[in-house]
């Protein structure tokens, strides 16, 4: 009987998600780390506006500099990651951004204080993304068997996580102790999370002998051939689009969100937690999605369901009936859930979407290449939204347009997501 029971738990998979190795808490942790630098400059720009004379729209070039460079470099940065080692990679991007916030730290007022610091920003965002291309990859590479989606589902958490923390922190950090030792403190935790993957990760080569030991290995290529055989797959190019369509409406949702409560009357204060919190739902969608996958449910699905509470969640939230005084909408109450829903859901996406990465890939040495196409889609969907819905807004007078440019971004990622499972089946490496 005890031999029968053997046989039975051995025939029945582990739908548990297992604990997760020192060394991949190591990497998801990097990525926090490089997800705060992000944040770190929007509850600090009233006081870098005063201490330095910076204007609006200079303020608004520093937070759209760190997406230029995801826009423009996301692709070259995967294919860096790629060629020099996953985990060197990584530790290079957290010693530049370490360096460029110490650096930034210094900045006094002057003449060309506004010129050091978008330089210093430009800089962070080669190295934020040096250090989050290899996030997929190392995180599957160092998990047990299995034991990859839940993991996934964690590492997509990263930016969300990083954020939120820097959006919750920043704002009395800065009050109390100003905006020079805001950057400091951000250059320690990057420091503290570089010595983290240094201690906990094994080094490349180590890995790569460990791959090959489990029959795994990686056919080395040339960065030209990878970069054709990276954008000549139908697998990460879906991949991209649809990341690119998922963080293009979160972004613009979440963005817009402390103005259009200000212009609904709310204090400021309440703004800042509501916009964190409903940040934060993000987080919660990313871990549930992970856990969901390795549960079993298909990705495909796991998409749908994502662009489908999106849309039905950015028309409940911002869709009015009627016209004028007379027009209708839902009460605010409901509206704030329907956003939060809508951030929740949408973090089963990039979760379902990094585990699609490693398997998607055309090679196992291309998928940081796979990654950083999804991250330069990514950066170019949220450059573009945020201006587009306040077109929108402008147009209309109102917020109450925005749900026709989510409706528009999760119609698309529900084509995307059907043709991700035709791909999924065609792989050679099928999810359960």
């Amino acid at each position: 009987m005890d031999r029968l029971d053997t046989q039975v738990a051995a025939a029945v998979p582990d739908r548990r998600a297992p604990a997760l190795p020192l060394a991949a808490l190591a990497v998801v942790a990097a990525g926090v780390s490089a997800a705060l630098h992000l944040g770190k400059l929007p509850p600090a720009v009233p006081a870098l506006r005063e201490a330095l004379g910076i204007d609006l729209v200079q303020a608004g070039f520093l937070l759209s500099l760190v997406q230029v460079a995801g826009m423009t470099l996301g692709l070259l940065a995967g294919l860096m990651a790629d060629a020099i080692g996953l985990r060197r990679s990584m530790l290079t991007g957290l010693a530049i951004l370490t360096l460029a916030s110490a650096l930034g730290a210094c900045v006094e007022p002057g003449p060309h204080a506004l010129n050091w610091l978008l330089a210093l920003r430009a800089v962070e965002g080669v190295g934020f993304l040096l250090a989050v291309m290899p996030g997929p990859g190392l995180v599957r590479a160092l998990v047990p068997p299995g034991a990859d989606k839940a993991a996934l589902g964690l590492w997509g958490a990263y930016m969300p996580l990083g954020v939120a923390l820097a959006l919750l922190v920043g704002a009395p950090w800065i009050q109390r102790w100003h905006w020079p030792s805001w950057w400091l403190g951000m250059a320690g935790v990057s420091a503290m999370a570089l010595l983290f993957v240094r201690l906990a990760v094994p080094s490349d080569a180590v890995r790569g002998r460990a791959a090959v030991v489990s029959r795994q290995p990686a056919t080395p290529i040339s960065v030209p051939a990878r970069l054709r055989l990276t954008l000549g797959s139908a697998g990460p190019r879906t991949l991209g689009l649809a990341f690119a369509v998922y963080s293009a409406q979160w972004m613009a949702v979440i963005g817009f969100l402390p103005a259009i409560y200000a212009e609904a009357g709310v204090a400021a204060a309440w703004a800042g937690l509501l916009t964190c919190a409903a940040a934060a739902a993000n987080i919660v969608g990313n871990v549930a999605g992970g856990r969901l996958l390795h549960r079993g449910v298909r990705p495909e699905r796991l998409l749908r369901w994502g662009y489908g509470v999106m849309l039905a969640g950015g028309v409940a939230a911002f869709a009015r009936w009627g016209h004028g005084e007379a027009a209708l909408s839902l009460p605010p109450a409901v509206r704030y859930v329907a956003v939060c829903l809508f951030s929740l859901a949408g973090g089963m996406v990039p979760a379902t979407l990094f585990t699609l990465s490693v398997r998607l890939a055309p090679s196992g040495n291309t998928v940081s290449t796979t990654v950083g196409l999804m991250q330069q889609t990514s950066s170019l969907g949220q450059f573009v939204a945020p201006p587009l819905v306040a077109w929108l807004a402008l147009y209309a007078g109102g917020w109450h347009w925005t749900w026709v440019a989510t409706v528009a971004c999760s119609l698309v990622g529900m084509v995307a997501a059907g043709r991700l499972a035709v791909l999924r089946l065609q792989c050679a490496e099928p999810m359960p």
